[in-house]
């Protein structure tokens, strides 16, 4: 079944393709946000190390399918082949950083909001800060079929398939993130849904473009995979990790961190 999706990706537009793929991690979070009509609550120490693995998968895929292809497809050697990556890291990390700023959010597990002040209810700035987190993701499986439709050797539909699925296992939690905590506000079990499942709606729109800029300017793929993977490690830092130490159970979302890991690792390797 892999190799069928495989063959039919490479047999259309990449551009198409990307928007196809950041559907499917759209979907695995409405899914994890259709959870609101089964259950009334979720237990914290789950919630813990579901969040543990979300960061685990980012921080692996951040290296695996991104900064390992960023620094492969760069030419020259030492510093010369690492600058692109180096450049792109940490432009990707400031862009989230001016986004975490300016854009009002409000972390899931955090009582102040961050960003400009702004009048708005606490189940948007919820769903804001969830937004912030997917906008990278899509980033990154776009880009990476841009690179594929700009020909690039280490670019390959597999390994951007594969990211997908990574990203759309991790982003089943983060639906249960946002809906649950809705839920438990008051709001009613339809509402919640579509605010969980809303959260990942920027993750089809950041995939294509971030698909059609590579296509375009060919050039920019290494600082485009090191970008994206500089934006997911800046949200694994700021928000994932420090939303995991608010109860007592850092060993369980440590664990839950080793094990998306470990996943992302497995699948990038076999599958990629």
């Amino acid at each position: 079944m892999f190799q069928d999706i495989l063959t039919y990706l490479e047999s259309i537009d990449p551009v198409l393709a990307a928007f196809y793929a950041t559907m499917f991690t759209w979907f695995v979070t409405a899914l994890g946000a259709s959870f609101v009509f089964f259950f009334k609550g979720m237990n914290r120490t789950f919630f813990d190390g579901m969040l543990g693995f979300t960061g685990g998968v980012m921080v692996a895929a951040s290296f695996w399918s991104l900064l390992a292809p960023s620094i492969e497809m760069s030419e020259g050697e030492g510093f010369i082949k690492v600058i692109p990556a180096a450049v792109g890291f940490a432009l990707g990390a400031l862009f989230i950083f001016m986004l975490d700023k300016t854009l009002p959010h409000l972390h899931i597990n955090f009582k102040e909001t961050e960003g400009i002040k702004s009048p708005w209810q606490r189940t948007t700035l919820l769903t804001l800060a969830i937004t912030l987190h997917n906008i990278p993701e899509g980033l990154a499986v776009g880009v990476l079929f841009g690179g594929v439709a700009a020909g690039i050797p280490e670019a390959s539909i597999a390994g951007a398939v594969t990211l997908a699925i990574g990203i759309g296992i991790q982003n089943f939690p983060e639906g249960i993130a946002v809906s649950m905590p809705l839920r438990r506000m008051g709001m009613s079990r339809r509402k919640s849904f579509m605010y969980g499942q809303s959260s990942a709606l920027v993750e089809p729109i950041a995939g294509v473009l971030g698909a059609v800029a590579v296509t375009f300017f060919t050039p920019i793929l290494p600082y485009a995979l090191a970008f994206a993977a500089g934006a997911m490690i800046f949200v694994v830092v700021e928000e994932v990790i420090p939303e995991t130490q608010q109860a007592n159970n850092t060993d369980i979302a440590t664990l839950g961190f080793i094990g998306g890991f470990i996943v992302m690792m497995t699948l990038d390797v076999a599958l990629g």
